[in-house]
């Protein structure tokens, strides 16, 4: 017994000295491997050392050669970079085997280290096909990186993509030159997550059989599209009768009755104003010298019904619309109007101090986050021009929010206030407290 004891410990330490030697020898090979797979490629393109650094062993190189020359090195560096991970890893394994700092703090610092890379870093490096193709980086030519100051071009990826890489890659699968995926509605359920803008795609969206040209202006604003104007797969209606008429079916989403534009609400919206919350489209442009309120952009405009009014008045809207189970976007362009596919996260599309004016009516509720609609409001401030309006249209919040989180929030924005008018929803609104606010509000000129 006294000599199993004894040689048990003995037995244990020659293992963790074998263990040892053998991770010492795995760092050891994998430097070796990065010298020589380094030393490999530099000869290989053409480059060697001299007193003076790097230079060419022939000064006869096209353009082409050189850009060839700069790929090859990407590559390398890349590769380089890769193996330099690879013998981290390996070299903080040799440190946990030796025990040297092997202290639960250190381990602690580590998986926190990792946790933040994963949330704030960059994309994951086993990326493949056409989803590292789209997120990039790309090379840029010769003589392009002065006003970049950059030699590489990123394509605009929303950040929280990386967050749903699953879905993402289901997105990103295709066949490159083939028919786009009919996927309408999972694209947008990613938006909606934030992963705003996608990566594009490489793929043809399908065209309708029997396509029918558009009506022409100024007849489209109120009519009907033909059914065969766009693909009906991704909606519960298949026509646009079944789209007037769905006010009367269950299990839509809001703006129930805007497709129908002849026997709707939408032929009398704007046209009217009761001195309370529905402001007129004609009250609203008086409170601006004739002409001066030009183009503009509505936000979440449903079928587009806003832009249509404005353009009988000589101005021009662009309509932000989701596809909440129905064509809005391709409705509103069969009007001869300008949809915009963008969620309410997004930062807006256009140049500071440029838009005369920008509405948006019930949209712009309680239902986004307190953080998300200051941002959002400091946007619109950002594209409106001196002396623009914003039109804030049937805003809607409970009562015990409207003195305590919205009159400061709007107050710290900064606009004027040309009306401001609340009133309590006449439905439900004295039981649930709930309450309305229309308000025209101007961008201070100084």
């Amino acid at each position: 017994m006294d000599h199993d004891m004894s040689r048990k410990p003995r037995d244990q330490q020659h293992k963790s000295c074998r263990s040892r030697a053998l991770v010492l020898l795995i760092a050891v090979a994998t430097n070796t491997a990065i010298f020589l797979l380094f030393s490999d490629t530099s000869s290989a393109i053409g480059i060697r050392s001299g007193e003076h650094g790097f230079f060419w062993k022939s000064t006869k190189l096209s353009f082409r050669d050189i850009n060839i020359t700069e790929y090859a090195l990407a590559a390398s560096r890349d590769e380089l970079l890769h193996l330099h991970d690879r013998l981290a890893t390996a070299s903080s394994l040799v440190v946990t085997l030796l025990g040297i700092n092997d202290t639960s703090s250190d381990m602690a610092a580590a998986r926190d280290e990792q946790k933040h890379a994963g949330a704030d870093g960059l994309w994951q490096p086993e990326l493949t096909g056409e989803l590292r193709l789209a997120v990039g980086p790309h090379k840029l030519p010769l003589g392009f990186t002065k006003n970049l100051g950059s030699d590489q071009l990123f394509p605009a990826v929303g950040q929280a993509c990386r967050r749903f890489p699953d879905e993402l890659e289901r997105y990103m699968n295709y066949k490159p030159g083939g028919e786009c995926p009919s996927d309408e509605q999972f694209s947008q359920r990613l938006m909606l997550k934030g992963c705003e803008p996608l990566p594009r795609r490489r793929c043809r969206t399908r065209s309708p059989a029997g396509y029918a040209e558009p009506t022409p202006l100024p007849a489209s604003l109120w009519s009907m599209p033909p059914d065969t104007s766009i693909m009906w797969d991704a909606y519960t209606c298949k026509n646009y009768s079944c789209l007037a008429n769905r006010s009367k079916t269950k299990g839509f989403y809001d703006c129930k009755d805007c497709f129908d534009l002849l026997n709707g609400r939408e032929k009398g919206r704007w046209t009217r104003d009761d001195g309370a919350l529905s402001y007129s489209i004609d009250a609203v442009l008086a409170t601006k010298p004739n002409g001066t309120v030009r183009i503009g952009l509505d936000i979440g405009g449903g079928s587009g019904t806003f832009a249509a009014r404005m353009q009988e008045r000589g101005v021009t809207v662009v309509t932000t619309s989701m596809n909440f189970d129905g064509p809005f976007n391709s409705f509103i362009a069969s009007r001869g109007l300008v949809p915009m596919h963008l969620s309410i996260a997004n930062r807006l599309p256009f140049f500071d101090g440029t838009l005369d004016i920008v509405h948006s009516m019930h949209v712009l509720s309680h239902w986004i986050p307190d953080v998300m609609l200051e941002f959002a409001l400091f946007d619109i401030y950002r594209v409106l021009r001196p002396g623009g309006l914003f039109w804030l249209d049937h805003f809607f919040c409970l009562g015990t929010q409207m003195n305590t989180t919205y009159v400061p929030m709007f107050n710290q924005i900064g606009f004027n206030k040309v009306r401001w008018n609340a009133r309590r929803k006449l439905d439900r609104g004295i039981k649930m407290n709930e309450w309305y606010l229309s308000a025209l509000l101007e961008k201070p000129t100084t």
